[in-house]
Formats: structure tokens, sequence, C-alpha cells
């Protein structure tokens, strides 16, 4: 469950920054867009994102800290 939380979470900041970007478009701010994606906020959140995933996908143990020991 906390996993989930984490993962909306990043999910609902990614989104924030993607409407400042889509605004920075809309004004013509061509070159703050392209310092918002490759050095700013987006790119921070995109690794924020990412980092969350890979964790998950390296960390194999369950909400109560144990693999799955199969069937019983």
């Amino acid at each position: 469950m906390k996993y989930e939380k984490q993962i909306q979470q990043a999910m609902d900041r990614l989104d924030q920054s993607l409407a400042r970007l889509r605004g920075l478009i809309k004004r013509n701010a061509n070159a703050d867009a392209i310092r918002f994606m490759e050095e700013g906020e987006l790119k921070d959140r995109y690794e924020e994102l990412q980092n969350l995933i890979t964790l998950s996908s390296t960390n194999p143990l369950g909400a109560s800290g144990v693999g799955n020991i199969g069937n019983l």
C-alpha cells in the first residue's frame, strides 16, 4: 500500500511539472522550457519516479518485509 501511495504522489508531482512545462511552451518561453526539461524540475520529477520503479523491481520484499514464499 505504501508503494502505491508513493507512486501516486510521484505521478501527481510529475503531472504538475508537465503543466508548468505546458505553460512555458504556451508563453513561447522555449529556452526556459528546454532548461526546465533538461536541468530543472521536470528532470527531477522523472528521476524520482524512475527511482521508485527501479527500487520496486530490485526489492522483491512485500509490505510485511518478507519475500513471496510460494504455496504452503
